[in-house]
């Protein structure tokens, strides 16, 4: 049933040693980062930079948020980017990978950049190399293993073209629920608030749930395995996430609605 299913909307696996492990390394530890995540094991940014306790006792390289932030965007951006130069013959699907991805880290360093607000914490340095690096690495092979299935046959079921829409509306989405949380802070305010607006009448990462769509796009538009594995891992690590916030939120904020879920509107 699985190899069925897979022949359906995945492209036979290149013979690629880098691709086939990465696809395992990818979503074993972006899952595993979720699940501790849930545990209470942060990865230290925004909201949760100085919450891991086992590390309080040493001393920790903090970079400011938005240096932090464009630390983690910009190597995945540019290594999109430069995919058009490296792989100038690309067939349709292979330059929508290589768009979507550039599209979305740009979108991300645009909003650190222009859109966000920063409140005084930070982002821990230890936390700021794996993420960049798992970023920047599924960036890279994402386009290099689709690269690899050019001339291959097609998946029998071509979800490309709805992957351009959910592609779409993850990206919109994301991002006018970023411009809502930014609108919550005046110049000087440093403060977290309830965010409300939007889909945060709902839940309390509806960035999250957009940017989960989004990547879903993606791996319709390459339908790959590696896009797969990536696509599941950071699904894992956002639910994960989010449902981290939604507790913080819980325990910061005496009238927090209750009925508020963490990533997905009535059901979690």
């Amino acid at each position: 049933m699985a190899s069925m299913l897979s022949r359906l909307i995945i492209f036979p696996t290149p013979p690629s040693l880098i691709v086939s492990v990465m696809s395992v390394v990818s979503l074993v530890v972006i899952a595993g980062l979720g699940v501790s995540e849930i545990l209470g094991k942060h990865m230290q940014y925004s909201k949760f930079w100085n919450l891991n306790p086992e590390k309080s006792s040493r001393k920790q390289i903090k970079l400011s948020s938005r240096t932090g932030m464009l630390v983690l965007y910009v190597p995945a951006f540019l290594s999109g980017a430069v995919s058009f130069v490296l792989y100038p013959n690309h067939d349709l699907r292979l330059f929508l990978v290589k768009a979507t991805l550039t599209i979305h880290f740009f979108k991300r360093v645009v909003e650190v950049l222009c859109v966000h607000k920063y409140s005084s914490s930070g982002v821990v340095l230890d936390s700021a190399i794996p993420i960049t690096s798992s970023y920047f690495s599924a960036t890279s092979t994402m386009i290099y293993g689709q690269y690899l299935t050019q001339g291959f046959p097609e998946p029998q079921l071509d979800l490309k073209y709805p992957g351009i829409l959910l592609f779409l509306l993850g990206i919109i989405g994301n991002f006018y629920h970023h411009q809502v949380l930014a609108s919550l802070r005046t110049k000087d305010d440093k403060e977290y608030k309830i965010p409300k607006g939007g889909l945060f009448d709902l839940v309390v990462c509806p960035h999250y749930l957009f940017e989960v769509l989004g990547f879903i796009g993606i791996f319709f538009i390459s339908q790959t395995l590696y896009s797969f594995c990536f696509t599941l891992g950071t699904i894992v690590y956002l639910i994960g996430r989010s449902y981290a916030t939604r507790r913080w939120y819980l325990s910061k904020f005496e009238d927090f609605p209750k009925d508020v879920k963490a990533l997905i509107p009535y059901v979690f």
